[in-house]
């Protein structure tokens, strides 16, 4: 998925200084291209640039797509990080430069590896008639940001947590671990709450968590969140307390250790430095080796052109200390 822009600042609330849940909010972005598909960005944000390597996260839908036109993204490049695609409804086929063609579905982990360089398209299928995922974002640690072109597909088991179900699709979590390889320790799972539940999860304390609501309203210890918000929890905790009301409620829960190191992204690029940046927008426009092609896309426009870049420099992102 193509980045363009990043988004507000956070709200903290909750639970003494220290300890404080921070509820970020959303902002509405139009997803590159000329069928804009509009999303809802809750990564990265003026002072929570990444949670773990966690550093994008893009929620979109349910949307009729004979309405909004569906997702027509067409080839666009990443480096230094990794794309992780999970939806709820509908089905987008996905072509990259490494020669897979997959398609994302409902309950199924796509991860894609841009190290050093990869490009990939992303359509939904003539058959979706509603669309409803989020597109996430790794950022790959120093040693390994040049990786070689990867793809991995996973489909989770459900772990029954009784008043709630989990698919843990990166790390572990209520006992279920993902064979899926990550360059930094992450977790990642899809948890559904029955109407009333209480859940007491048990975590690594060195991990920092967001929790991003899908649908429902939920509180994490004792601070609410509404559908489309990303409550963050830093380090120190060994437990997350979820709760919800009346209603039934779906959740992303992602952590990991703070990354640690800074980092410069800009549109599909993660770098560490402006020059660095300005060197991948230049080798993608001209069609650089660096990023392949995508063989079998046959839509318009062929490939995705990069923005023009800021007149003043990029910047490393930081997180609150």
């Amino acid at each position: 998925m193509s980045n363009t822009e990043t988004a507000p600042d956070e709200l903290l609330c909750g639970e003494p200084p220290g300890r404080a849940v921070s509820v970020l909010e959303p902002r509405e972005v139009p997803l590159g291209g000329p069928r804009a598909m509009t999303v809802r960005r809750t990564l990265p944000q003026r002072r929570r640039s990444l949670i773990g390597a966690w550093c994008f996260a893009d929620h979109y839908g349910p949307a009729d797509v004979t309405e909004t036109g569906g997702m027509h993204v067409a080839p666009h490049p990443h480096t230094g990080l990794q794309t992780a695609s999970w939806l709820f409804s509908g089905e987008i086929e996905h072509r990259d430069s490494l020669g897979t063609h997959a398609m994302v579905r409902p309950g199924e982990l796509n991860l894609m590896t841009g190290g050093h360089g990869i490009c990939h398209s992303e359509v939904s299928t003539p058959e979706t008639t509603v669309l409803h995922g989020v597109q996430l974002w790794i950022a790959l640690p120093d040693e390994h940001r040049h990786a070689p072109r990867a793809f991995r597909h996973y489909a989770p088991p459900e772990r029954d947590l009784g008043d709630a179900s989990a698919r843990v699709f990166l790390g572990s979590l209520a006992e279920e671990t993902s064979p899926v390889e990550t360059f930094t320790p992450l977790l990642g799972a899809e948890l559904t709450l029955n109407p009333g539940a209480r859940l007491s999860l048990a975590v690594d304390p060195s991990f920092e968590h967001g929790v991003l609501v899908d649908f429902g309203a939920v509180s994490l210890h004792g601070t609410d969140l509404a559908a489309a918000e990303l409550g963050y929890a830093g380090p120190g905790r060994d437990r997350l307390e979820l709760a919800n009301g009346e209603r039934a409620a779906r959740v992303l829960l992602l952590g990991g250790p703070p990354f640690g190191e800074e980092i410069v992204m800009w549109w599909n690029f993660l770098g560490r430095s402006h020059d660095e940046i300005a060197a991948y927008r230049e080798a993608w426009q001209a069609e650089s080796d660096q990023f392949g092609r995508v063989e079998g896309f046959d839509g318009t426009p062929r490939r995705l052109p990069a923005p023009a870049l800021p007149n003043s420099r990029l910047v490393p992102r930081r997180n609150p200390n």
